[in-house]
């Protein structure tokens, strides 16, 4: 596959520890593009000296938000394939090959953190957070998935579109993604990839967990008024 043909979206937000790092290993297999979620730090300046392209959030809308700003810029281009991964330095980049050549039949990719059991590192609030998601999407939209929050995914192009005006700004998005590629007859599979943990941030704040839990607790419902409508 040639490198051209891919894109790597990273949003990110004070990651100025990490971020020249990770552009430069992506840009080994794609280009780079970095969305700046309204940082304080040197994030912006330190991403486009590693050779990344740049847009910046003014102010701090979330890690969905900034993907949608990603995904909206990368569609007007001629990329087949549209890698998302966090800059915070967890994702390996050299499984970007890995997880794109998953693309074809299957249009989304989810770089999967528990195919081989537990990642070493991760919190017990994140891995029960992680569990209690997959669960309920596995259950709702009938997707083998093991890791339904990982942040490193490939979408193909052609399908991107559809993610676009998920109305989540948060973390949430990542799971609402899943379940909207559910309603589109979207074809998921997973390759297990490896995750390193060092000083792990949290932007977390409570009316994050609030609104998560909502979201867990309305799915259900939404999908019974779904299949009531269809």
């Amino acid at each position: 596959m040639f490198r051209i043909e891919i894109v790597t979206v990273i949003p990110c937000y004070n990651e100025e520890e990490a971020i020249k790092e990770v552009v430069n290993n992506a840009l080994k297999y794609s280009d780079v593009l970095v969305v700046d979620d309204g940082s304080t730090d040197k994030t912006s300046p330190l991403a486009v000296a590693a050779g990344a392209m740049i847009i910046k959030h003014q102010i701090n809308l979330g890690k969905g938000a900034a993907i949608k700003t990603g995904l909206k810029k990368v569609l007007n281009d001629d990329y087949k394939i549209i890698i998302l991964m966090d800059g915070d330095g967890q994702h390996n980049p050299q499984c970007i090959p890995l997880i794109a050549s998953g693309i074809g039949k299957a249009k989304i990719i989810i770089g999967s953190r528990f195919i081989n059991g537990n990642q070493p590192g991760m919190t017990i609030m994140r891995r029960l957070s992680n569990k209690l998601t997959t669960i309920n999407l596995k259950s709702i939209t009938g997707y083998q998935v093991t890791d339904s929050q990982s942040g490193f995914r490939a979408i193909s192009s052609d399908i991107a579109h559809y993610f676009i005006n998920i109305p989540y700004n948060d973390y949430i998005y990542e799971s609402e993604l899943i379940y909207q590629a559910s309603k589109k007859n979207v074809i998921i599979n997973e390759k297990s990839i490896p995750c390193t943990y060092k000083n792990e941030k949290s932007y977390i704040t409570w009316i994050n967990v609030l609104n998560y839990t909502l979201f867990l607790i309305t799915l259900p419902l939404r999908e019974l008024k779904w299949k009531i409508k269809h």
